[in-house]
């Protein structure tokens, strides 16, 4: 086996490693709602879209905030870290990003809707 082989090898032991750690530790602190799941409980959470305003506006889960990943930050502000809090975006990748993001500034009650709005088949607003 060639040096080459070796470091191509190794690189995808290391990225499939990274992968499954980071699956397993938002498992820890990210909770993964079906729609009936993700229905049961909205309304007494704080429902945020973390997609972009124009996704957003072209069609929306009604009672959604939008406060899109690229800003989440800087609007933490916005968002109490006491209450449960609700989040989606088109496929489920950049709620899952969000919810790191809302961990690490302290929330503890953190879910996401599984497929994202994609897959979403209830009421929907649109601006």
């Amino acid at each position: 086996m060639g040096t080459g082989t070796t470091i191509l090898i190794i690189t995808i032991i290391v990225m499939a490693a990274y992968f499954f750690g980071t699956k397993l530790y938002q498992k820890r602190y990210l909770k993964t709602l079906n729609q009936d799941e993700f229905i049961a409980g909205y309304r007494k959470a704080q429902l945020i879209d973390v997609r972009e305003p124009n996704e957003y506006e072209a069609g929306h889960i009604l009672g959604a905030r939008n406060i899109p990943l690229s800003q989440l930050r800087m609007r933490k502000a916005e968002i109490r870290i006491d209450r449960p809090v609700y989040l989606y975006c088109q496929q489920g990748m950049r709620s899952a990003q969000a919810a790191g993001i809302l961990k690490r500034l302290g929330c503890t009650d953190i879910s996401h809707l599984k497929g994202g709005f994609k897959t979403w088949t209830g009421k929907i607003k649109k601006k």
